[in-house]
């Protein structure tokens, strides 16, 4: 498993913001003004984004639609708070961190990796496909051993693509923090993942 953060979605011609972006803050706009056709249409962009972000956040499919709505609500309800300091997915983690947040410091404890969040590369023998996919496997499992805060800098930064301001807003915390929590999350990633004799 590469830990290769997704792609950032293209420019505009003749703009500064990617389209996507743009596409949100106007959702974001409508919602302001209460309009519930834009607001579903917000709900729809986010809803897979948060429930795999928050099924990696809390670890109980329990937990994940109550958040995510609680989430959506708070979109809803404090869509006027939203100031434009950020990009709207930044602003929608944020409220989403701090909502699981609550949830999960009751508990933190790991649970098992799901096969169907491996994938594996397609190549051309069926025992470099397995290979493939034991090292996903294990890279997943690595991960869930992570102290939370350096699980959750590894979640956002490769398989939510953002970068570490946007981090640190989301998780409320200085961008020093984030980079101090990266550096020991790939240091015990390393470790935990060194062949062993």
């Amino acid at each position: 498993m590469s830990l290769v953060p997704d792609p950032v979605p293209s420019m505009a011609p003749g703009s500064s913001m990617p389209e996507a972006e743009r596409r949100e803050t106007d959702l974001m706009r409508l919602i302001v003004a209460r309009d519930r056709r834009a607001f579903e249409a917000l709900y729809r962009l986010y809803y897979r984004r948060l429930g795999r972000f928050l099924d990696r956040l809390t670890r109980r499919p329990d937990l994940i639609e109550e958040v995510l709505n609680d989430t959506m609500l708070a979109v809803w309800t404090r869509a006027a708070t939203f100031n434009h300091g950020s990009r709207v997915s930044t602003w929608i983690f944020a409220i989403a961190y701090r909502q699981a947040l609550k949830r999960v410091q009751r508990g933190d404890r790991p649970v098992a990796s799901r096969a169907e969040d491996e994938t594996a590369v397609d190549l051309d023998s069926p025992e470099t496909r397995m290979m493939q996919r034991q090292s996903s496997a294990q890279m997943r499992i690595a991960i869930d051993r992570l102290p939370f805060e350096q699980r959750m800098v590894v979640e956002l930064t490769y398989f939510h693509g953002c970068g570490y301001p946007e981090i640190g807003v989301i998780m409320d915390c200085p961008t020093d923090t984030v980079n101090t929590r990266m550096f020991h999350a790939r240091r015990k990633l390393r470790r935990m993942l060194e062949p062993r004799d």
